[in-house]
């Protein structure tokens, strides 16, 4: 009897040896599907540029007791993307019904403009205010400027310290009418235009809706655009 269950022990202990091998090894599995997704959609958001992508997945618990797969998907929640830190799914689509979480984070390194000096807000950015260096592109959520064209027609939202790369969400359209402004209005309708002077009653970049009150009182809403004008369809 004793020898029965130093036997049965033994083979328990056997039985429990492969079954964490065999987790082990699926989880590494699953860590390396979820690494080549991200490093595909990495590079295919970098635009195929010269960047750098440096991938890392974390650990899958290991308490999981996951069924065996012939074939599993790896996906992101809606609106989500590999771009800085984010958590990654993993299912199973033939042989068990599971799904899982991963988190991972995907660094991408590469060319950028940082700003040669201390750069305002509100004002506009030259060639001569940045300089080339290389980033971390996924730092910020919507990436970073990479070329002069990116900054064409746009002012900074905010500062940017010298050495400080440009945020692609720290650029805004210029204002085309501020509140308070004086503005032309150029009204168009069916055969006929008429123009008139009036005061924004809001500020408004180009294309943006903005209110207008004309020197007769009325009130019309029309699209800002650039040089204070106020274009209003009838």
């Amino acid at each position: 009897m004793a020898t029965l269950a130093v036997m049965n022990r033994l083979l328990l202990t056997i039985f429990l040896a492969l079954s964490l091998a065999g987790s082990a090894f699926a989880s590494t599995a699953l860590q390396e599907a979820v690494r080549m997704q991200a490093l595909r959609e990495a590079a295919a958001a970098a635009g195929g540029t010269q960047s750098r992508i440096d991938v890392f997945v974390g650990e899958i618990d290991p308490r999981l007791q996951l069924a065996a797969c012939a074939r599993t998907e790896v996906f992101l929640p809606a609106g989500a993307r590999f771009w800085g830190r984010a958590f990654a799914g993993v299912r199973c689509l033939e042989g068990a019904s599971w799904s899982i979480t991963v988190p991972v984070t995907v660094r991408v390194f590469g060319p950028a403009l940082v700003a040669a000096r201390s750069l305002a807000a509100g004002a506009p950015v030259q060639a001569d205010d940045v300089r080339s260096a290389e980033v971390e592109w996924t730092r910020e959520a919507q990436g970073v400027a990479t070329s002069m064209a990116q900054l064409d027609q746009y002012v900074l939202a905010r500062p940017i310290g010298s050495g400080q790369p440009i945020p692609l969400n720290a650029l805004r359209a210029p204002q085309a009418v501020g509140q308070g402004e004086p503005v032309r209005v150029v009204g168009h309708g069916n055969g006929f235009s008429i123009s008139a002077d009036g005061i924004a009653l809001a500020s408004a970049t180009a294309g943006q809706s903005v209110r207008v009150r004309t020197e007769s009182g009325r009130i019309v809403t029309g699209t800002a655009r650039a040089g204070r004008l106020v274009e209003v369809q009838f």
